[in-house]
């Protein structure tokens, strides 16, 4: 009873949407955050930024879910409602990586630098789009890039002051001031992420190391039983994944799938292996296998953003082949 009316206001909604994002169920958290938005957007009193973090949590949702054609959409919203809110920044930035548009990516990690160069995870997002992008285009990568935004001096010393805010409230003194000037609610967003990460935002000291991969909860590595390898065998299996990624460039998904099996013998404990020859089940509709490989790399790396992104397709189509129930 008492449940049915706490649900009523959009802040209730949005409490109980990140309530079960971190409990993992992200399918539900995505619905209450979308309940939420409705109810503000029918509120006489809504703020811009209070509207805008819904959206970046709904976005949060759909990147664990392997949604990133939504969660962009959503981050969009929201940094338009927003403008230059990191948490909404990395996790377009993890979702443009995992749909392997590099330029963008990269621009998103840059640009959420200009706002706290201290983010471990744009940091590590930056180099990953560098080699890549030094792959796909040569040195003069860089000039086939979009222009990068310049940052307002007002947003970072907005930033700094929160960041202060919430260094003070940490302190053991429930008595002190929570809102320095502002509605505090942009700091509130309790979703770990994507990050796919956005977590180190508001609080530069704790977990400075969460996406990056751009993870949230667990932050990778739950690493399995398989043996680390020797760097004999490492380099042997990064021989092997090169030929891999030769061979998918030039579409010859079964070939590439050889080499990459070949390269994990040798190193079963390289994330990127797993995820490219899951791309290649998936290009072979051998969906079932595209999912094993998804789960391997996510037992090594919790928050991979490719490995959900393509695990999600993965269980569309193998729902899609059982058609529908009769």
């Amino acid at each position: 009873m008492p449940q049915k009316q706490k649900l009523k206001s959009w802040s209730d909604l949005k409490q109980a949407g990140n309530e079960r994002f971190k409990t993992g169920q992200y399918g539900e958290a995505t619905t209450l955050y979308s309940q939420a938005i409705k109810e503000l957007e029918k509120s006489s009193k809504k703020n811009p930024e209070d509207l805008g973090i819904l959206y970046s949590n709904r976005a949060a949702s759909y990147l664990k879910d392997g949604n990133c054609a939504e969660c962009v959409k959503d981050c969009n919203m929201s940094l338009d409602l927003f403008p230059f809110n990191v948490k909404s920044l990395l996790r377009r930035a993890a979702a443009y990586e995992a749909l392997e548009r590099y330029r963008q990516a990269y621009i998103d990690y840059k640009t959420a630098l200009q706002i706290d160069c201290n983010i471990a995870a744009a940091h590590d997002g930056t180099n990953r789009m560098t080699k890549a992008l030094t792959e796909a285009d040569g040195p003069s990568w860089r000039e086939k890039l979009p222009p990068i935004p310049t940052v307002p001096l007002s947003v970072k010393e907005k930033l700094a002051q929160q960041n202060a805010a919430k260094t003070t409230q940490q302190n053991p003194t429930p008595q002190q001031n929570p809102t320095p000037q502002q509605n505090p609610k942009p700091q509130q967003n309790p979703t770990p992420q994507q990050n796919p990460t956005p977590q180190q935002n508001p609080k530069p000291q704790q977990n400075p190391k969460p996406q990056q991969n751009p993870t949230p909860q667990q932050n990778g590595t739950k690493q399995t039983n398989k043996s680390a390898p020797s760097d004999k065998d490492k380099k042997k299996g990064q021989a092997l994944k090169d030929e891999g990624n030769a061979l998918v460039k030039k579409g010859e998904h079964k070939k590439a799938i050889e080499k990459y099996t070949q390269s994990l013998k040798l190193n079963p404990t390289e994330v990127t292996t797993y995820t490219n020859r899951a791309l290649c089940y998936l290009s072979v509709k051998q969906y079932k296998d595209a999912v094993r490989d998804c789960d391997e790399a996510l037992m090594i790396d919790g928050g991979n953003v490719k490995a959900l992104y393509r695990r999600a397709q993965a269980r569309k189509e193998l729902k899609q082949q059982m058609g529908p129930p009769t």
